[in-house]
């Protein structure tokens, strides 16, 4: 069995499964700075998002999370690398984070699940706290994401493995696509909002939506983990201080580029008839949830502290992809 957790909570050997996405492209840099010997999984050999020299101190594992669940093994391959604590960022079904709980309790003395906002369903009473007696969520993925972390906090209250589920918003950063003004990721928006054009708004645009930058999501992992006792059977919210409405994120976006946005309400049966399905069902998505949260509890017990308002997010991602030719623009920024 391992050595639980080191007193001062450094110098242990953290795991991160799915060490290369959004989250780990920060998160690993971070927890390699703070003294640990960090090992990943992830199941290929892409490169992160962002280099970072710290990379050249990882040890990183290759696996088929999907096929080794499906054959029940891959839990023995997570305690076979003898973690002291799990930071699990690709977890989608109660069925595999079930396995994975059952398999490492008494052998790790952290799991930390990475979650979503979508845990929540469409917004009745705002800012959404952690407290239970909101809405239940809508669809599968928010669903099952739920049912994790329900399982994880009574997993911890029971005296079993001690867990944390941190549940971040709409993840931006440098290398890929942000959710845009519409809630989709449309790269037309963008286009338009640089041109000076009218833009079709769904609704009256007051729709919420709460970003987060990766960098910020990979600070509330690295808190919990030096806060283990805090964070114990604990979830958090984990977004930017604010969050942003259509009508608002698509002002301060046109203003990038030198214009001021010309909004054009339609119903949501205009606004399908033209945009594309896939388009039209993300912007849905993420706008009739109307979501904004609080971190007051992030905050307060393990010292969160997001660095990125959404919309500064969301430009250092924009302006990556402009310099890469990876978004094209009708005009160049101007901020």
């Amino acid at each position: 069995m391992n050595t639980l957790v080191a007193a001062d909570g450094k110098n242990m050997r953290v795991l991160v499964i799915g060490g290369s996405g959004h989250i780990g492209t920060f998160l690993v840099p971070r927890l390699v700075r703070a003294g640990h010997d960090v090992v990943t999984i992830s199941r290929g050999t892409r490169s992160a998002y962002a280099d970072a020299p710290e990379w050249r101190q990882v040890r990183r594992v290759v696996a088929d999370r999907d096929r080794e669940d499906a054959e029940g093994t891959f839990g023995d391959r997570v305690a076979g690398l003898n973690p002291d604590v799990v930071v699990d960022l690709v977890c989608f079904t109660l069925g595999a984070a079930i396995a994975l709980v059952e398999r490492l309790r008494g052998e790790v003395g952290h799991l930390l699940h990475c979650g979503t906002v979508w845990r929540y369903g469409p917004s009745h009473k705002l800012p959404i706290s952690e407290h239970p007696g909101g809405t239940a969520p809508v669809g599968e993925y928010g669903i099952q994401k739920d049912r994790i972390a329900r399982m994880l906090k009574e997993e911890s209250a029971s005296g079993g493995l001690v867990t944390t589920s941190l549940h971040p918003g709409h993840i931006v950063g440098p290398g890929w696509h942000p959710i845009g003004p519409l809630g989709n990721l449309d790269p037309a928006v963008w286009t338009t909002l640089s041109a000076g054009r009218p833009l079709r708004v769904p609704g009256g645009g007051a729709d919420l939506m709460h970003h987060v930058h990766a960098d910020d999501v990979a600070q509330a992992f690295e808190r919990a983990i030096q806060h283990r006792d805090a964070a114990a059977g604990e979830d958090f919210n984990v977004v930017a201080p604010t969050a942003l409405n259509v009508r608002g994120y698509a002002h301060i976006a046109a203003g990038w580029f030198g214009h001021t946005a010309s909004l054009e309400p339609v119903t949501w049966e205009q606004f399908r008839e033209t945009t594309s399905s896939e388009y039209a069902e993300q912007s849905w998505d993420h706008l009739h949830r109307d979501h904004c949260f609080s971190i007051e509890k992030a905050k307060s017990l393990i010292g969160y502290a997001p660095r990125y308002e959404p919309e500064d997010a969301v430009l250092e991602s924009v302006r990556r992809l402009i310099e890469h030719g990876e978004l094209k623009v009708a005009s160049p920024l101007v901020v």
